[in-house]
């Protein structure tokens, strides 16, 4: 009896997440600065990049984002598939609705979250608040290095974590850089 192998089921990682963002910023980047803008190996993109076309996310046999899958995962997958993992009080890096750019957007409605605020864990932040475990370990580097792609993670966090309206608000400004471009993005 001959056996087959079953192939399993791929997945995506969080990790990707932040390479379909970066591409929306750098739309083709080669694989070396992409890696390098993220804070991790070449390889670890390659693979990221594969996982990405095979769900859809980006374009075959491109880096393109193909906008509207993208548009649809974060804003309604991203929170299912990534659920938001919460901690103590820390010193950390501003994220979601405690990110300036982000908590600009939202109003009285979201008064709830924003009394709340989240944080990345990192010893040498600036800011307080609830721990909010990041989607990948270089956030924090790269947050440093990229405003703009740190204003993308903390809107995804934003839909991640956020109740109703801050998702509702967060989402549309969201679904705008991606669809249209997110060079305004910061």
């Amino acid at each position: 009896m001959v056996r087959h192998r079953v192939p399993s089921q791929p997945t995506l990682r969080p990790f990707d997440v932040a390479v379909a963002l970066r591409l929306l910023l750098e739309p083709e980047e080669r694989y070396e600065p992409l890696a390098e803008a993220l804070a991790t190996s070449t390889s670890a993109v390659h693979r990221s990049v594969a996982r990405l076309q095979g769900a859809g996310l980006l374009r075959v046999a491109s880096r393109t984002v193909a906008r509207p899958s993208l548009r649809e995962f974060l804003l309604h997958g991203v929170r299912y598939a990534f659920p938001p993992v919460r901690g103590r009080e820390v010193e950390g890096v501003a994220t979601a609705w405690s990110h300036p750019a982000i908590g600009a957007l939202l109003g009285a409605d979201a008064a709830a979250d924003l009394a709340r605020p989240l944080v990345w864990p990192d010893e040498s932040g600036r800011a307080r608040g609830e721990m909010l475990v990041p989607l990948f370990n270089g956030a924090v580097k790269v947050a440093a290095r990229d405003a703009r792609l740190h204003a993308l993670l903390a809107a995804v966090d934003a839909v991640r974590a956020g109740a109703s309206p801050v998702r509702r608000v967060v989402g549309d400004w969201l679904a705008e850089r991606v669809m249209w471009g997110a060079e305004g993005a910061g």
